[in-house]
């Protein structure tokens, strides 16, 4: 993609509903966060991301269901 690709992009949003500019500008605001960052993977820890996210381990379960048994916990 261009320069011109993107700065055509970035000026179709300012047509959007304010919501959505929003949206995008946060986004962006992300990605610029994530580039200052210090904390970087290593090629071997992408490689290990992207094997456990295509072939989970049986013996784990998901967040989403660990927070779920912590919320039904009895106190």
């Amino acid at each position: 993609m261009t320069k011109d690709h993107v700065k055509a992009v970035l000026d179709r949003v300012l047509d959007w509903p304010e919501a959505r500019q929003e949206d995008a500008a946060e986004i962006l605001r992300l990605m610029e966060e994530q580039d200052r960052s210090t904390l970087q993977l290593s090629d071997e820890q992408v490689a290990e991301v992207r094997r456990r996210m295509t072939a989970p381990s049986s013996d784990t379960i998901p967040a989403e269901e660990v927070f779920k048994r912590f919320r039904s916990e009895p106190r």
